[in-house]
Parts: C-alpha cells; structure tokens; sequence
C-alpha cells in the first residue's frame, strides 16, 4: 500500500534533490530547459524564455500540496546551482509503479550526476511503498539507458515507433525497471543497485 510522503528532500554525495523554488526559474531557463538537445527525447520543447520556466515551476510548485507528487530539482551540492530534474511522470494506480523521468544540463553529462540522482530517487519510492519503479528512454538516447543500467534496472522490451520526437520522427522506446524485491535482495546481500 502507498502512503505517500511527496517531494522531501533527498541527499547525496555531490547532490541536493529538493523541490522547485520560483527562484530556480533563470537556472533551469540557461542550464538545460532552452538547450534543443537536452530536450530532443523528451515531451516538450525547449524553452523559449525564463518565463516559460517560471511557468513551468510556479505550476509544479502549486501541485507540491499534493502528497503523491514526486518532482525534483537536481542541484549541485558545491554551487547550490540547479542543473536538470527527476520527477515521477506517471503512477500507474493498480500495479503500485512508478515512472521515472528526468534530464540533465548538458555542460553535466557524463558525470554521473544522473545516476546519482536516479540511485537515490529509486529507494525513496520504494519506501513510500512502490511496487516497481519504471523508466523509459528512447532507443537512440543509449546513454540514459546506461543510466538505467548502472540503478540495477532491468530491460524489459521494446515498444517500435511509439514515440514523436521534437522533430516530428516517431521513435522506439526501451523499458527499464525494477522490482521492489530485486533491490531489497541486493541490499541484503550487501550489492549496490
């Protein structure tokens, strides 16, 4: 059973994951929401101007009222400067599964920071009581499958041609999860996920 706890915030080594302030609205404009290719494999378009990610926050920040909204900033540790976002996109009521979405400022790729943000975002959900926490990336995107990969997630297939790209190409998507008693077993016998 789910008992939600919302976006608290979570950290890691190098990363605060906390919840999205209004003043956050000029990082995320400059450090990943206007650059095309950060958001080549995603479900919206680049920004166009700080204000359309002030309008972005300011509506995520209103949703944090609710307790089974999970989104948050992905902030550097050192600067105190936001550079991407994790966030639950989709929960699927029946099964108990949560999906996972997320991008990175692309000046922070290939640094870790993501799975870093992935590998402290898939324990949270499951103490709120998931079942199985889903991600997705399309097939081209290899390196957020990679991500994925190094969480412990699992491929479980292919869906052809199921996804419109920002340019108007449909893409494959890859799935990816993890079972709930697949990382408790690797905690219990001392693995990483």
């Amino acid at each position: 059973m789910l008992k939600h706890k919302g976006t608290n915030i979570i950290e890691t080594e190098r990363l605060i994951l906390r919840p999205y302030r209004s003043s956050d609205a000029e990082f995320m404009f400059r450090n990943w929401a206007n650059d095309r290719e950060v958001t080549r494999y995603l479900t919206w378009n680049a920004h166009r101007s700080v204000s359309d990610s002030e309008n972005i926050i300011n509506s995520w920040i209103n949703e944090y009222s609710d307790p089974s909204r999970y989104n948050w900033a992905i902030v550097l540790r050192e600067t105190g400067e936001p550079v991407g976002g994790i966030d639950v996109c989709h929960i699927y009521q029946n099964t108990d599964i949560a999906e996972i979405g997320y991008c990175l400022g692309r000046n922070w790729w290939n640094k870790g920071f993501m799975t870093e943000s992935l590998k402290a975002v898939i324990p949270y959900l499951f103490d709120v009581g998931f079942e199985q926490v889903l991600a997705v990336h399309a097939a081209e995107n290899t390196a957020s499958g990679r991500v994925m990969q190094k969480c412990g997630m699992k491929y479980e297939g292919t869906l052809r041609r199921f996804f419109r790209s920002n340019d108007g190409r449909l893409l494959d998507l890859c799935y990816y999860s993890i079972l709930r008693e697949e990382f408790l077993s690797a905690l219990e016998f001392g693995g990483e996920v």
